[in-house]
């Protein structure tokens, strides 16, 4: 049952690597670098991606790097994850559906000593996968309009190395590099009376970031913790190219032109969570986290960077009554997230709320494990320049346990 298991979950995950490199296609990744989104280890994507206060025992919990300091000895954790997502968009006039299979994220984590450990992992950062056909858009300081034609590719991507060590038996610091590589490919024709210009850009980045996490354990069974994530600037340089054409007359006004380009820049941000746990089989998630975009000054033509605030709720269960029983192992769990959004269009916030129900699948006497979950949720809204987004989307997480450097006793 369990090679079983671990044949087929490896086989879908690679397959979904495969299939796409592309992790969103959504029309709000024309912003900035892309989307945003969150790549969830283990159950985490179950319980609304809630997790600031969980330890690393059983699984890699990627929100907070102190985690890593409540790891077993002897344990060593590898986790891959996947996504399906169908969505839905909306605008006044017309709707749209598309479907996408992402690779979600390859990490793995060791104790270093017996009160610290280690993981490094590879996941996305942003996706710029966008397509959008005569955007209409008002002039500044006029009547007219111009229509915007786009497409692209791309974004960024993360390459943590994290650390995390306990003090006593209560309180674990850690600390995450973060180093952020990628690029973005887009093609934009700007129409203007007669006038078609045309912008096809590649841009670069690169840069490095730091994040600080906490967690305290104020009894067995309440944990709080805390997380820091250090502004940073990701440089940017592109290459470009630009046509014109006027009156039927095609003009070349620049050729894989390279120069710098604004930076790309990633605010502070603040988060705090508690666990806590009731009868030994039921626990609760709570997280906050603030995003001072607002801070980094810094808009896109279509739109401004805001202040975001992210709230996440969840909960887990397993009976626990008899070990031998499988289903009795089986982890039940569901979770809410909403936040307020880091994007302003036209004076209105592109927010996001889902809900999510999910599965921990046990699949042998470690902490090894097939997470499955369902998420549904909305983005944005009906409104002038502004899509609303219903998705559903499947997450299926893989995290293995291997024990290191233990004899056998009975051969």
């Amino acid at each position: 049952m369990k090679n079983k298991i671990v044949l087929w979950s490896c086989f879908i995950l690679m397959s979904l690597s495969s299939f796409s490199q592309s992790i969103s296609s959504s029309p709000y990744s024309l912003y900035g670098v892309g989307s945003l989104y969150d790549s969830d280890f283990g159950y985490l994507p179950s319980i609304g991606s809630s997790g600031i206060a969980l330890p690393s025992d059983t699984f890699i919990n990627n929100l907070n790097p102190a985690s890593l300091g409540f790891m077993y000895q002897n344990h060593f954790l590898f986790d891959i994850g996947g996504k399906a997502i169908a969505t839905t968009y909306q605008s006044g006039s017309r709707s749209e559906k598309r479907n996408n299979f992402q690779f979600s994220h390859l990490a793995f984590a060791f104790p270093v000593t017996k009160n610290s450990g280690f993981s490094v992992s590879m996941r996305p950062y942003s996706s710029s996968v966008f397509k959008i056909s005569n955007l209409k858009l008002p002039i500044a300081d006029s009547q007219e309009y111009y229509y915007v034609t786009a497409q692209g590719s791309g974004g960024l991507n993360n390459l943590d190395f994290s650390y995390g060590y306990k003090f006593g038996k209560k309180l674990t610091l850690g600390a995450t590099a973060t180093v952020l590589f990628g690029n973005t490919v887009d093609e934009r024709s700007f129409l203007i009376s007669n006038s078609i210009t045309t912008i096809n850009k590649k841009t670069n980045y690169s840069g490095v970031r730091a994040t600080l996490g906490a967690q305290y354990k104020i009894d067995s069974t309440f944990t709080i913790g805390s997380t820091f994530k250090v502004p940073t600037r990701v440089k940017a340089s592109k290459i470009q190219s630009v046509t014109s054409i006027a009156d039927e007359v095609q003009s070349s006004i620049e050729t894989d032109q390279a120069s710098d380009t604004d930076d790309y820049y990633m605010p502070l941000e603040i988060g705090f969570g508690v666990s806590k746990r009731f009868k030994n089989n039921l626990n609760l998630t709570l997280d906050y986290e603030k995003s001072l975009w607002g801070d980094t000054k810094q808009s896109d033509l279509y739109g401004d960077f805001v202040n975001q605030d992210r709230f996440a709720l969840g909960f887990t269960y397993s009976s626990k009554k008899n070990a031998r029983k499988y289903w009795d192992r089986v982890g039940y769990a569901a979770g809410i997230n909403y936040d307020t959004g880091y994007l302003e269009v036209d004076s209105q916030r592109v927010k996001n709320a889902s809900f999510s129900v999910g599965l921990n699948l046990p699949i042998d006497n470690t902490f090894s494990s097939l997470n499955v979950s369902y998420s549904y949720g909305q983005k944005g809204r009906i409104a002038d320049d502004l899509i609303k987004e219903n998705y559903h989307k499947i997450s299926l997480n893989l995290s293995l346990d291997g024990i290191w450097f233990v004899k056998r006793k009975i051969e």
